[in-house]
């Protein structure tokens, strides 16, 4: 029988599309631009896997998303750990956690497809 503690889980949500006013310059922050949010954790599975009480639920973590870009904020590193605090403080039992967000095409001069901003955490537990 093998053991279900050998088992990492990864749930995932990738490239959430957010239309937000984040930015560091005021004018920014009146226009608009759109974002791309990544969350990605992992954990060991419990053994009810068809419990969703059990596991990390990725409605959940859409719901954190949304709800964090809604809040304009001047540096996307605030935006970043403040998701991960809340995606941390719902599930406990995670062993990592990474949120990434790309602002998308940044308005700078040149052709930027996006700038990007990542926080991990690592559970001491791990």
């Amino acid at each position: 029988m093998i053991d279900i503690q050998n088992y990492i889980q990864t749930v995932a949500l990738r490239d959430v599309k957010c239309y937000a006013f984040h930015g560091y310059y005021p004018e920014e922050q009146l226009t608009g631009i759109y974002f791309s949010v990544d969350v990605v954790v992992t954990f060991t599975p419990n053994t009810d896997t068809e419990n969703l009480e059990r596991t990390v639920n990725y409605e959940i973590l859409n719901n954190i998303i949304l709800d964090e870009m809604k809040n304009t904020r001047k540096m996307l590193e605030t935006v970043v750990k403040s998701i991960l605090d809340r995606v941390v403080n719902n599930y406990p039992f995670v062993h990592t956690a990474d949120v990434g967000i790309k602002k998308l095409n940044p308005p700078m001069p040149g052709e930027i497809g996006h700038s990007f901003v990542q926080l991990s955490y690592r559970s001491a537990n791990s």
